[in-house]
């Protein structure tokens, strides 16, 4: 019963709103637009196959569950309006994610697919060939990638106009490494299997690099997390059993400075810490 009265509330909002507030209602109609447009562009960079009618359904669907599930459990306004807000974003933080896996998983791809080009020009292919050979043995998203590249060059772009797009759609580090030898290489007329054999050699010793670095910074990162979490722990530990042993500095100028001062400190070493333990190859 109350979540019925929860629904009908929310949607005699929304036509309340709608229908007295005509101008906040196309504002609000051309915000969702571009934003659909936004994560349907997004989808078609990232190869994800869903329909402009299932982004609608989630873009209204979520914002109105979350908003009544807060209005239910909280049994407040304002957190279903938190909720509400919160729907909203929660296809873009999908989208966002599942795009940074998928760029992992090419970063993991890219030592494969320098060894497969480089044993195709080995055997008399030409790079274009080579990549197309790319797009055939490798499984997604380096076949998409590749794939793409292939297809713009049949539509009249230069490979090398091809290459630099897919420097720009992925945007890595390693992938920076590698377009930039074939286009030095093609340039400078070098010999690309040796170009590509170096680079693959240059990739691995980096990547080991990057390991040692992780292994051994490894407890400086624990030590920061579990230090930041202390303060949070404690205060939330000692409210447990006393939620008025705060109340005396709470209530005191001075003890609302000196709670100020350490959560700025805590801030500080956080931060701090964090920059210690992070080193960049």
């Amino acid at each position: 019963m109350f979540l019925l009265i929860a629904i009908l509330l929310t949607a005699a909002i929304i036509l309340l709103a709608v229908g007295m507030f005509p101008f906040l209602s196309s504002k609000l109609g051309g915000w969702h637009l571009k934003r659909e447009q936004a994560i349907v562009k997004e989808l078609d960079k990232n190869f994800y196959d869903l329909g402009r009618e299932r982004i609608m359904r989630l873009q209204f669907i979520l914002p109105l569950v979350l908003g009544i599930l807060a209005f239910v459990f909280f049994q407040s306004f304002l957190m279903a309006i938190f909720g509400a807000v919160f729907g909203l974003f929660i296809p873009g933080l999908l989208l966002k994610i599942r795009a940074g896996q998928r760029r992992n998983k090419f970063n993991n791809q890219i030592l494969d697919a320098i060894m497969v080009l480089s044993s195709s020009l080995k055997g008399g292919l030409s790079l274009l060939q080579a990549l197309e050979v790319l797009t055939e043995e490798m499984p997604a998203p380096m076949s998409q990638e590749m794939g793409l590249v292939v297809r713009e060059n049949k539509m009249g772009v230069s490979l090398e106009d091809c290459l630099v797009h897919l420097n720009k759609r992925m945007d890595m580090e390693e992938l920076h490494l590698v377009v930039n030898s074939i286009l030095v290489a093609r340039e400078t007329g070098g010999d690309l299997t040796k170009v590509l054999g170096r680079l693959s050699i240059t990739i691995r010793d980096n990547r080991k690099l990057k390991d040692s670095i992780k292994t051994l910074t490894l407890q400086g990162r624990l030590q920061g997390i579990i230090m930041s979490a202390l303060p949070f722990l404690f205060v939330w530990w000692v409210l447990m059993f006393n939620r008025k042993h705060f109340d005396i500095m709470l209530n005191n100028q001075q003890g609302r400075v000196l709670l100020i001062v350490a959560v700025v400190l805590q801030l500080v070493g956080m931060i701090l810490i964090k920059k210690f333990s992070t080193i960049k190859v």
